[in-house]
């Protein structure tokens, strides 16, 4: 690329309407995963394990949706209490079909103004054609001969 060459905005707020648009369109439930540490992030505290959020954000489960180039808003009930969530985009680490685990994720990003060229993001499937990348380094031990576990596939972050 020209050093010249102007930027381009991020690709991450029209790929998240997309996947989300797609996974409602096939009648399941899309949930994003959200980097809970980033300053501008508004959720309820309770609802944050290890630093992230998981929030169902279907339209049966929030009222007032926005997905937003900068931001996600909607308000949303936790332990019935309806409450205004505040995302910012760039929080969003991934989107996902609850029930098949389908759904993209996305490298981790600099605030809106960082000069830095975001990754592209990686496209995540349960299918069994779809190549999957080890969730664990290689090692020289022989491979466990325990069954995989059952129910569907989940999406899982892996340090």
């Amino acid at each position: 690329m020209a050093e010249n060459a102007p930027v381009m905005t991020s690709n991450r707020p029209y790929l998240l309407r997309a996947i989300y648009d797609w996974i409602s369109d096939n009648g399941f439930t899309p949930y994003i995963l959200v980097d809970a540490g980033r300053p501008e992030v508004r959720v309820p505290a309770s609802a944050v394990r290890d630093g992230r959020v998981v929030l169902n954000i279907a339209m049966r489960a929030v009222d007032s949706l926005e997905l937003g180039n900068e931001r996600i808003r909607c308000k949303a009930r936790f332990g019935g209490v309806s409450q205004a969530l505040d995302v910012p985009v760039s929080a969003v680490q991934a989107i996902y079909a609850q029930e098949n685990g389908q759904g993209m994720m996305f490298p981790p990003e600099e605030p809106a103004g960082s000069a830095s060229a975001p990754s592209p993001p990686a496209a995540v499937s349960s299918s069994p054609e779809a190549p999957r990348e080890p969730t664990q380094p290689a090692s020289d031990a022989p491979p466990s001969e325990e069954p995989p576990p059952k129910g569907p596939p989940r999406l899982r972050v892996v340090k």
